[in-house]
């Protein structure tokens, strides 16, 4: 194992955890984040221990089939699903998934947050779709979020959350933070006889840019 790459990652994970848990997208110790170190390693957020005092130790590392190669606690209960999504996703880097409040209530709802916003739809290409409902931490439930996302950076977690992923934690931090935000525009539009949708001709010149030139800006490529 690379030890300079995984240290990186543990304290890439801590500060990470600690700013989304500021932010209530990372409730008590529910929720969770993890990091590709390399083709077959990663780094996860232990089960049942809270974000504000976690240790870069306290980081779970574990190989593509879930074993764990360093740590002393149990990886995530969400394990499966952030395997699955690397699987599904060669370009993930990191994925989180987050208990925040209007994704949430989306989720609950089963309902999708359709086209509304432009900075989502520039990320997503389309809608945030909700997975099918499945037990937490099964593999039927990485399998229902694998479809929901259809290749896209999040899906709803029916009854649960949200997942997203990126290419760097950075970027999946910002997906979970815009598919907030458009979770909550969703709600608030509701109640004021709903959101106007975005054409999905204007959506694909957004997501096509977005993907071509905005994202590599972001990531200080271009």
């Amino acid at each position: 194992m690379n030890n300079i790459a995984i240290n990186k990652a543990r304290v890439e994970i801590i500060n990470a955890a600690k700013k989304m848990a500021g932010q209530n997208m990372l409730p008590g110790s529910w929720g969770n984040i993890s990091v590709r170190v390399d083709e077959e390693t990663f780094a996860v957020t232990p089960s049942g221990h809270g974000y504000d005092n976690l240790m870069p130790q306290d980081i779970v590392i574990v190989d593509a089939a879930g074993n764990t190669l360093d740590g002393t606690l149990i990886p995530s209960s969400e394990l499966p699903l952030h395997l699955a999504i690397y699987k599904a996703q060669p370009d993930a880097e990191a994925v989180v998934h987050t208990h925040s409040i209007y994704a949430s209530a989306c989720a609950a709802a089963r309902r999708d947050i359709p086209p509304l916003i432009e900075d989502m739809v520039q990320i997503m290409g389309g809608p945030v779709r909700c997975a099918e409902y499945a037990l937490p931490g099964t593999d039927e439930l990485a399998q229902n979020v694998i479809n929901a996302m259809g290749g896209k950076r999040a899906a709803l977690m029916a009854n649960h959350g949200v997942a997203c992923w990126g290419t760097t934690l950075d970027e999946a931090m910002m997906v979970a933070g815009i598919v907030e935000k458009a979770a909550q525009l969703y709600c608030i539009t509701q109640s004021i006889g709903g959101a106007v949708l975005l054409p999905q001709s204007d959506i694909d010149v957004m997501h096509g840019f977005y993907e071509a030139h905005y994202r590599k800006r972001q990531l200080g490529e271009e």
